[in-house]
């Protein structure tokens, strides 16, 4: 079971990560691109500050290999950003994509490590 916690915790980590990595981007896109005020910018810089705050809460002795664990958790939920915020339904190349990467990603971070 402490295996499973072990492992869970990270994940909601790269989850919440995840989000204000991908909220802060959008709103800078929302600005930029799609006209809203630049008002939107606020609240997108405090959810990158938030991303970069939860990035440093994970357990790993490398900065390196967390940031690249954390790759694989962020395609996927770009891609479940894309169906929820956007509307539109990923493929099933972005999912087979994202499988691959979120599998790449489970290998870095949980991988046996020697000393």
């Amino acid at each position: 079971m402490e295996t499973v916690t072990t492992a869970l915790r990270p994940l909601g980590i790269y989850l919440a990560a995840a989000l204000g990595e991908i909220g802060g981007c959008f709103a800078f896109w929302a600005w930029l691109r799609l006209g809203r005020t630049a008002w939107w910018l606020v609240p997108g810089l405090l959810a990158l500050a938030a991303f970069a705050y939860l990035l440093t809460r994970i357990d790993a002795a490398f900065a390196g290999r967390a940031f690249a664990a954390y790759g694989g958790v962020y395609i996927a939920a770009s891609l479940a950003w894309l169906w929820a915020v956007e509307g539109r339904i990923p493929d099933r190349w972005d999912a087979l994509g994202a499988a691959i990467c979120v599998l790449g990603a489970g290998i870095i971070l949980l991988a046996p490590r020697g000393s």
